[in-house]
């Protein structure tokens, strides 16, 4: 969460995907070297959004130039903060105990050192205890401050989400709970990546094995595309670097080769073996366009691009019910994803394209589409009827009281932000 800014709008489409999933949250607070917000009014700000409770792990000294470092509550010391030319060398940090009065004082000044003894005695006072099992069901974060720019106090958070998270969890799939240590190998899609290797034209599905352990070139079952395959290229990548992997356990990732088979949220098993693990949620985009190719005789290219773009979940493709894909509309979460899909068709599809922004800002799925006829639908002026590539209907709507209002005058309608991959 950036410091000067608080919680944003994509910050609260991802903390309900996590409240709607029991995912726990871990709070980092960034930008401290920034003139930030009030540190109680962050908390208090976080604790209305998140809808639970927060309890600070470590304390900022000050922000901005006059950002001293962070109070360790656990340790009961100050780490210090010191200037490391924005991350690009290691900052030196020493450890001072806050009994330690005198010497504090000298390092951080009176002013902060007051302010900060006062602050550690209101939040030993009103902050709510630390209780890692609380943590872990979702019903507490654990908060942190530091400056990911200058490369402090990300160590020290990632120390303690060591410590403080679990081993891999079991998973929700159609036929029950799924056991990391007690199923033989599974795993779940959760992303696609496209042209890599733009001179290989290469494309990635990662994803993240839930249970067993995963062997080089041992035959699985795709479960979506109903056939027995080998998983070719296994690999785990860090930054720029790839190695191939022979074996690989639950909880851990991997990025295997995607003739263009796999989509998010595929499940991969045993070949003796049927399930479907639960989907992810699909964020609701809040920005449309409408999406022209400019050369109709690179229709291929567009379809192919428009589409592979998609399958990554870097957009989201709609269309007018009954049309097809010579006019499409995007959906994007920001508006910097619209001069990506520009980019990357262009330079990797030799696609040009025109966009032309749409008025709506809110999507809606329809929960309960089999009950419901669409088109017979009673809407407001705002109202938009479209379909996404499955064939799914939905509504988008200009102003936000239209929804309440559409829903008002169809009695059993049901609609949800989410979709699901």
């Amino acid at each position: 969460i950036d410091a000067s800014k608080g919680v944003e709008a994509q910050t609260r489409k991802l903390f309900k995907v996590c409240a709607m999933r029991g995912i726990p949250i871990f709070t980092f607070i960034n930008k401290m070297d920034r003139d930030a917000n009030d540190t109680f009014d962050l908390l208090d700000e976080i604790e209305k959004e998140l809808g639970m409770a927060t309890c600070p792990v470590n304390w900022p000294i000050g922000s901005g130039k006059r950002f001293k470092g962070v109070y360790d509550r656990n340790k009961r010391a100050v780490m210090t903060f010191s200037d490391t030319q924005k991350g690009t060398r290691e900052g030196h940090t020493d450890v001072l105990p806050i009994d330690e009065e005198d010497k504090l004082r000298e390092f951080i000044g009176d002013e902060a050192c007051d302010t900060l003894l006062e602050e550690i005695e209101l939040i030993d006072g009103a902050a709510a205890e630390f209780d890692i099992d609380k943590v872990q069901s979702g019903k507490l974060s654990p908060v942190f401050f530091g400056s990911a720019l200058t490369n402090f106090g990300v160590e020290m958070f990632l120390k303690y989400f060591l410590e403080m998270t679990t081993t891999p969890l079991a998973r929700k799939a159609d036929t029950g709970i799924i056991n990391p240590t007690e199923r033989e190998f599974s795993a779940f899609v959760f992303k696609i990546q496209a042209n890599m290797n733009k001179a290989h034209r290469d494309r990635i599905a990662f994803m993240r094995i839930c249970s067993g352990k995963f062997d080089a070139g041992m035959e699985v079952k795709h479960v979506q595309g109903g056939r027995v395959m080998r998983l070719s290229q296994p690999q785990q990548m860090m930054a720029d670097e790839r190695h191939i992997v022979s074996e690989a356990y639950a909880g851990d990732i991997i990025g295997v080769f995607d003739p263009g088979v796999f989509s998010i949220g595929d499940t991969i098993c045993m070949p003796n073996e049927t399930f479907m693990y639960e989907g992810i949620p699909t964020f609701a985009p809040e920005h449309f366009a409408r999406v022209r190719q400019m050369d109709t005789m690179k229709r291929k290219q567009f379809v192919k691009g428009i589409n592979q773009i998609a399958q990554e979940g870097a957009i989201q493709i709609f269309q007018e019910i009954g049309s097809g894909m010579e006019e499409i509309i995007v959906g994007v979460v920001g508006v910097l994803q619209f001069e990506v899909l520009k980019y990357r068709l262009e330079n990797e599809y030799n696609v040009d394209i025109k966009l032309e922004t749409l008025p709506y800002e809110h999507i809606r799925w329809i929960e309960n589409k089999d009950e419901v006829d669409v088109m017979k639908l009673t809407g407001t002026s705002d109202m938009k009827r479209i379909q996404d590539l499955k064939g799914n209907p939905l509504l988008l709507f200009i102003n936000s009281w239209s929804v309440g209002m559409v829903l008002e005058r169809n009695e059993g309608l049901k609609l949800t932000e989410f979709g699901r991959n």
